[in-house]
């Protein structure tokens, strides 16, 4: 099976995400703006059927991402989200019956296209099962500062770019690290039982991150225009996942000339999540 499954598990969560995050970003327009970091914002949105509908899709990319992480490796399962901004604004667009203009397939398709070359140029190999401790705790420690500053950054400044982007990038930061607990509470799971998996840090670890990256992703699009949270959102996420991967577990990339190519399709993706994000249409 190779990498047919975690690819094919992987896209599906995509797809739920990018759906999730079209209707999280509907409802949280519909709610008062915030200008300091308010719990009491989910409240607000838990009263709008819509975001209710996008909690939904984000628990069907949970399941599916999930079985992406238990069965492929970090380094390919995570840089498959990045499809979610096109995913996004396709189905944006169906749901406001707009046509998206050439430019903005061609945008969609430097992201498709530079995300084959990359991942076919790199062809992430290795699967490891456990993470010791000695290699968790400065990740964590490094990860939580990251996103504190970037949070304490953003909320210091008004709504506009670079508070949107500073909160993005501390989403990105939460969702690789939640995608890191997960995959290890997921190897717990198949190795230990249910038991092992209730019983490891691991597991209420990546539920406290998620959370966490929840609220800022609700910041974030209330923050500012889609152009600055959501490149830094889809790039950060697939960057600090890639690192993760491989200094958690011990994955690799193919190096050499190979990097042309994955530089080739990195450049591409750039282009293309730029592109799409300055276009507004997947906030709609």
């Amino acid at each position: 099976m190779g990498v047919v499954l975690p690819v094919l598990f992987s896209l599906f969560a995509a797809f739920s995400n990018a759906l999730a995050t079209v209707l999280q970003r509907r409802a949280a327009l519909t709610v008062p703006r915030t200008d300091s970091f308010r719990p009491g914002l989910v409240l607000d949105l838990v009263k709008r059927p819509v975001w209710l509908a996008g909690i939904l899709a984000v628990i069907a990319a949970g399941v599916g991402q999930a079985a992406a992480l238990a069965t492929g490796p970090l380094s390919l399962v995570q840089p498959l989200f990045v499809l979610e901004l096109p995913l996004a604004l396709l189905i944006a667009s169906l749901m406001a019956r707009e046509r998206l203009p050439m430019a903005l397939w061609l945008a969609v398709a430097g992201v498709v296209g530079g995300l084959g070359v990359a991942l076919v140029a790199a062809a992430p190999a290795g699967n490891r099962t456990h993470v010791p401790l000695d290699r968790w705790v400065p990740t964590l420690a490094v990860c939580a500062v990251a996103v504190v500053a970037l949070a304490f950054a953003g909320l210091r400044r008004p709504p506009g770019r670079a508070r949107a982007g500073c909160l993005g990038a501390g989403t990105a930061i939460c969702y690789a690290l939640t995608a890191a607990l997960m995959k290890t509470a997921m190897h717990i799971l198949d190795g230990g039982g249910i038991g092992a998996f209730l019983t490891s840090w691991q597991t209420y670890a990546f539920c406290v991150t998620g959370v966490g990256a929840l609220l800022l992703l609700e910041h974030a699009m209330q923050g500012g225009p889609l152009v600055a949270s959501q490149p830094a959102l889809t790039l950060g996420d697939a960057t600090v996942s890639l690192i993760l991967g491989v200094l958690l577990f011990e994955e690799h990339l193919r190096s050499g000339w190979w990097l042309l190519p994955q530089l080739l399709g990195v450049g591409l993706i750039v282009f293309g999540v730029f592109a799409l994000a300055r276009s507004g249409v997947s906030a709609a």
